[in-house]
């Protein structure tokens, strides 16, 4: 036999118990992903909270006399 028939044969006795059920794992990864989604959205229209400090910013950041940075105004 070769290394790996010898390999396939051995390993076919080996099983790796998981510690909970494989449906935990994926419901476990969708909790984390729903926290971490719960704290982006925690942090929305921060910019908007501080209107003097956003107004000073638009006008100093005015690109080549655009008034709008999205090209909506193009």
């Amino acid at each position: 036999m070769s290394v790996v028939t010898s390999a396939i044969v051995l390993s076919e006795d080996v099983v790796n118990q998981l510690p909970i059920p494989g449906f935990f794992f994926g419901l476990i990864a969708f909790v984390i992903f729903l926290a971490l989604g719960l704290v982006m959205w925690s942090y929305r229209d921060v910019a908007n909270r501080h209107p003097k400090k956003s107004a000073e910013f638009a006008q100093s950041h005015n690109l080549h006399g655009h008034g709008d940075r999205t090209g909506a105004d193009h």
